[in-house]
């Protein structure tokens, strides 16, 4: 398989979370992993949006679900889907104990009427 430019399988994802709401305390629904360095960021439904702030200010066009059971890529360029793609250094998903949308403890009781949809 030819693997496009902007995927690096050998970079680990940047940790179990998204970055920014880390370190902000803050709290997301769904996690997105940057397929070409790895960097953790909540998806466009969370508060913050920062897997797709990372690729629009990093140039980083592919994402990973970080989501377990979830193995879709997405274009940011393309505004394409792709069901599969390269297989990426481990891990592939958040902990499979980290509830969703999370982390434990910092989602807010009304977190529903925080999405965006």
């Amino acid at each position: 398989m030819t693997i496009p430019a902007g995927i690096d399988p050998s970079v680990p994802p940047s940790g179990p979370g998204c970055a920014e709401c880390d370190a902000a305390g803050g709290w997301w629904f769904h996690l997105r992993r940057c397929a070409q360095c790895g960097h953790v960021g909540c998806c466009d439904s969370s508060p913050a949006r920062h897997a797709s702030a990372h690729a629009r200010d990093a140039h980083h066009p592919f994402i990973r679900s970080y989501e377990p059971g979830e193995a879709w890529y997405w274009n940011y360029e393309t505004s394409q889907m792709y069901e599969s793609g390269p297989d990426l250094a481990p891990p592939l998903a958040h902990p499979a104990d980290q509830p969703v949308p999370g982390p434990e403890g910092r989602v807010p009781p009304n977190w529903v009427e925080a999405l965006h949809r």
